[in-house]
């Protein structure tokens, strides 16, 4: 039978024989597939560390130390070397696969087939250090494993599926990171619905190691689950939305929504109460939305969630917002603003008086933006205070309000008594009505430096808004030193973007203006980035400074179009024009700049 005549999940992938072929003229050379065929060198060798040496991963004496220490320590001559840092746990898995004259696979390169991997428990994987990666034909598993000379491992999986398998040496590290990925929350909530009739009662919530209560009732599994995976996969949100027969889990990963599972019914009201409980609000209480903040810590991290619930049509769901400071907190030399840019915007919020705002829709990174300004200006010579709603992360030596309407601390109110209270500079979390806007720019203008952040698409969209906001121009001309404009674009996974040149035709369709094709990289898809092409986000900035002629504009009640032209002529980039540098530089793609800037 051909190749193409069988069912997708018998299709053999790349295997160990077609390598076998390329490895002939370049043996040790890393294929397509993510595999490197061996060198035939290992055969002759008695021990891993000879190969070692053989491959130059580490001096002969630097083995023979590893080995003398071995027998004190109790640990392997390998695993004295990777202690050490005379190598890694990659090597080990190239020099164990050339000692037993095996390929070495590289997971987050290789193209997964869900097929095979599914053939056996994540359990087993996780207990045998082994996962089935493909096939090699109808009757012959490709299986990566840590420790090719485990033939209790390899008879195991045989016997599980019915199937020979071909082994391939993975790293140790590779194989927890495949199985992490592969135990989705869909194994989870097939467990929990198995142990549902324990029925064990929830625990009340405390900051606390969530993954130490991972084996408690049905329920506080799986929703520790939920915010583990949540975590570990840098979400920013997580959705729990109820329909007519089940409750969908979706988790926002770099801006993006991704449905994670799906709980059956009779289990939404015990995770939508857990969540609750965990958050201190009233679970008996269904017919109001309800706010809520908790604290754990996952692997040692402190991670805050913020819990809103919502009395929808078919039950009550609930949103979780994560703020993990570790990923939040980023200095502006992390945030990506371009050299010219980062200069611009940095004289304008060095000055000791004024105003500096962060523009753009919900979750494109302005409160971020403002902490790395906060972070420059946190100097011991200056009283720095902020008002926020809430205090989403914590800075040290920062004078830190949170809004409690229920108090009547409003952003006005509290910003009455901040200028009472001797400040340098003041952080408004966000402009949101006329009295707030008057008082922040009357701030301005009195010798303190304020930064706060408007919902407008551009930066010059903010001198706009600003007068619907009933300030009078004159006021903001003189108050307003600098708007930044921003969206987070996701970046594109450094381990498998691809080269490629987009056609003049295709930009202009596109909306960008281009004078010839452009050189660049697209999205496609690696264990890394779980097949996504995209890790992590990084900003795009447009900085409009308020030149003395923009002022004049502004005064002159100059429209936003003609403010726009006016700025560009004076250095500012459009957020298109920003993206597209970014775009040159092999940061994102054209479709995410086109995605994010529409």
């Amino acid at each position: 039978m051909a190749n193409r005549d069988l069912p997708r999940y018998l299709r053999p992938v790349p295997g160990p024989d077609d390598q076998a072929a390329a490895a002939a003229e370049t043996p040790g050379q890393e294929g397509t597939s993510g595999l490197i065929a061996p060198r035939q060198i290992g055969r002759s060798a008695g021990f891993v560390t000879d190969v070692i040496v053989e491959l130059g991963f580490a001096s002969r004496e630097q083995v023979e130390a590893a080995i003398e220490e071995s027998r004190t320590k109790g640990h392997t001559p390998e695993e004295t070397l990777i202690e050490k840092g005379v190598m890694d746990a990659e090597r080990l898995a190239m020099a164990t696969a050339e000692r037993y004259g095996l390929h070495y696979v590289d997971l987050a390169s290789y193209p997964l087939d869900m097929g095979a991997a599914d053939l056996i428990s994540m359990k087993g994987a996780r207990r045998h250090k082994a996962v089935p990666i493909g096939f090699v034909d109808e009757h012959t598993l490709l299986l990566a494993m840590a420790d090719p000379a485990n033939v209790v491992a390899l008879d195991d999986v045989q016997m599980a599926t019915g199937l020979r398998c071909q082994v391939a040496v993975a790293s140790e590290s590779d194989i927890d990171d495949l199985v992490g990925r592969l135990s989705t929350l869909e194994t989870t909530v097939a467990e929990a619905i198995d142990e549902e009739d324990e029925d064990a009662e929830p625990e009340e919530a405390e900051i606390t190691d969530i993954r130490a209560t991972a084996d408690d009732a049905p329920v506080v599994k799986l929703v520790n689950s939920v915010l583990t995976q949540a975590v570990s996969e840098g979400a920013s949100d997580v959705h729990f939305e109820r329909d007519e027969v089940e409750m969908r889990i979706r988790l926002r990963i770099d801006g993006v929504l991704n449905e994670a599972a799906r709980v059956p019914k009779r289990m939404v009201n015990g995770v939508i109460s857990r969540i609750k409980i965990m958050a201190d609000l009233d679970i008996a209480e269904k017919r109001v939305p309800q706010d809520g903040r908790v604290g754990i810590t996952i692997d040692g991290q402190r991670v805050d969630l913020r819990v809103t619930t919502l009395p929808t049509q078919r039950g009550e769901g609930c949103t979780i917002r994560i703020l993990d400071e570790s990923r939040a907190l980023r200095t502006l030399d992390h945030l990506g603003m371009g050299g010219e840019q980062r200069a611009r915007f940095e004289a304008c919020f060095r000055k000791p008086y004024g105003a500096v705002l962060a523009t753009g829709p919900t979750g494109s990174g302005k409160s971020t933006t403002l902490y790395g300004v906060l972070q420059e200006l946190n100097e011991v010579d200056k009283n720095v205070i902020t008002i926020e709603d809430p205090v989403e992360y914590r800075l040290s030596g920062v004078n830190q309000i949170g809004v409690n309407r229920k108090a009547g601390l409003t952003f006005a109110t509290g910003l009455r008594s901040v200028l009472r209270a001797d400040p340098d500079v003041i952080m408004v979390g966000e402009i949101r009505d006329a009295e707030t806007a008057r008082i922040a720019v009357e701030a301005a203008l009195t010798g303190h430096m304020v930064l706060s952040t408007l919902h407008t698409n551009s930066a010059p969209g903010a001198i706009t808004r600003l007068g619907e906001m009933g300030i009078e121009s004159f006021l903001t001309s003189s108050a307003v030193d600098c708007v930044v404009a921003q969206r987070l674009a996701r970046v594109l996974c450094p381990g498998c973007k691809r080269r490629t040149v987009i056609p003049v035709a295709a930009l202009e369709e596109a909306g960008f203006r281009a004078a010839a094709d452009l050189e660049a990289y697209e999205a496609v898809g690696c264990g890394r980035c779980q097949d996504i092409g995209y890790r992590g986000r990084q900003g795009i900035y447009s900085v409009m400074v308020m030149t003395d002629h923009i002022k004049e504009m502004v005064v002159a009640g100059a429209s936003e179009a003609e403010i726009t032209t006016a700025a560009r002529e004076e250095g500012m980039l459009t957020l298109r024009e920003a993206g597209l540098a970014s775009v040159r530089a092999g940061v994102t793609s054209i479709e995410e700049i086109g995605r994010v800037t529409s």
